[in-house]
């Protein structure tokens, strides 16, 4: 029985997780940050470090550290109707309903639409575009038993290598000095914070917990059997990918302050992208930007496909099987796609905003489980005091309109001025923390109650 993969293999396998990682998100938010963060930089990217970074290494490592078979199994700890609901709402919002789509929005918004001009804007052109790139992924997608060699053996180092030559350009011809740009908006007073939630539209922590199956079937079909085995191969894994994310966070980040010497900012990352690309290249930079995100985009959307076909394949093994399941989330990527990319990203941030805290404490409970005995009681008392604040966070994330339409202002505000944080986006915290007080009692009177 084999009990450790080859270093070779442990390379393959980090860069095939970095390209599930590595999408559309990855690439625009950090260098929107750095534009925004000015001098302020570093305590931003210290927050999102720890959202972007730190969180789906944690997700990759508690699957593979719990053993389960998967997130449905693991949200089971909580109860099965919520295990059901919690693994349905994560995939399809990294998968059909917001990531996927986004995927395919992305590269078409900051490569193609520039290089096809003006009455670009018009629907077709991203019609036809989102259309190939949805039949690419299908294809690559049928053939889940090869992901590793399309992702980790081919699309990733491509993408890597497009990457590479227009970072290591911007880096050694800067555009301004860090420390001379003023920080805007949110960053003067709050960089930290601010970079923190950055974090969360990078859907990596959701993605590390639906991704870490794919890592643990992949080690096994290695040939790594014992599941104490395949548990250390997984975080190990982990550790290399999540090294490479965040050395190129850090220097996306840095070439999009460094823009803000020579340009104002941005009114998202994709054009501080397309405007840093066509700086060094010209015309040329768009078709340069416009390889890298299209990789970068198509192995993330494979990998999703995949991800949520085998899911929902083995949660409802009665309704589709993997091929239509695949084919239907295409289809329905396809269609939420050509509603563009702002409308994806204003609503995906309120879902974002209430799925995130339950991700998060959920890695936490998973990984420290042993210290309580995974008591159900410590799940239930947790997640139930965050639900309640994530609700709170997605009604505060709704776009202006909506939450003028439903008169929201009064209760928000009351909300405001008695719960700690939740003006920074993190009014889940304390109420999360008071859950895990709840559990931890009600764990010890049950213990003590245990007869010797």
């Amino acid at each position: 029985m084999k009990r450790k993969l080859t270093f070779q293999q442990y390379i393959a396998v980090a860069s095939m997780l970095f390209g599930l990682f590595f999408g559309a998100g990855n690439l625009i938010f950090p260098v929107s940050m750095g534009q925004m963060a000015g001098r302020r930089v570093w305590p931003a990217f210290f927050g999102f470090l720890i959202t972007g970074v730190g969180l789906p290494l944690l997700g990759v490592a508690a699957l593979g550290m719990s053993r389960c078979n998967g997130l449905a199994e693991m949200s089971q700890r909580i109860g099965k109707k919520y295990g059901t609901f919690f693994t349905c709402a994560l995939y399809l919002t990294i998968g059909p309903f917001f990531a996927i789509p986004r995927c395919a929005t992305v590269p078409f918004a900051v490569g193609i639409e520039p290089i096809l001009g003006k009455g670009s804007s018009d629907a077709l052109p991203l019609a036809v575009f989102s259309l190939l790139f949805f039949l690419a992924v299908l294809w690559f997608s049928l053939r889940p038993g090869k992901i590793l060699t399309w992702i980790g053996k081919v699309l990733n180092p491509i993408f890597l290598a497009a990457l590479g030559l227009l970072v290591i350009t911007a880096l050694l011809r800067p555009m301004g000095d860090i420390g001379s740009i003023a920080p805007q908006a949110g960053y003067a007073s709050h960089a930290f914070s601010q970079g923190f939630l950055e974090g969360y539209n990078t859907m990596d922590a959701l993605a590390g917990l639906a991704f870490g199956i794919i890592v643990v079937n992949v080690i096994k079909s290695l040939g790594v059997e014992n599941s104490g085995d395949v548990a250390k191969c997984t975080v190990k894994a982990g550790l290399f990918s999540t090294i490479l994310m965040a050395v190129i966070y850090l220097l996306v980040t840095i070439i999009g302050t460094q823009s803000r010497g020579m340009y104002e900012a941005s009114s998202n990352g994709g054009e501080a992208l397309l405007l840093i690309a066509s700086h060094y290249y010209g015309r040329a930079g768009a078709f340069i930007l416009a390889f890298t995100v299209t990789f970068a985009c198509l192995k993330t959307s494979i990998g999703l496909i995949t991800s949520c076909s085998e899911t929902f394949c083995a949660m409802f093994p009665r309704t589709l099987n993997y091929k239509k399941w695949a084919v239907l989330f295409c289809a329905l990527s396809l269609l939420i796609a050509n509603l563009g990319l702002n409308s994806i990203i204003a609503y995906s941030l309120p879902v974002l905003m209430f799925l995130y805290p339950l991700a998060i404490t959920l890695i936490f409970l998973s990984l420290a489980g042993k210290f309580f005995a995974d008591d159900k009681k410590v799940y239930i008392s947790v997640t139930a005091c965050t639900i309640f604040a994530a609700a709170l966070d997605f009604l505060n994330a709704l776009p202006k309109g909506i939450k003028n339409l439903l008169h929201l202002k009064p209760l928000l505000a009351g909300v405001s001025r008695y719960l700690p944080l939740f003006e920074q986006g993190m009014g889940w915290v304390c109420p999360a923390l008071l859950g895990l007080a709840i559990g931890i009692c009600l764990h010890a009177r049950k213990k003590q109650s245990l007869p010797s």
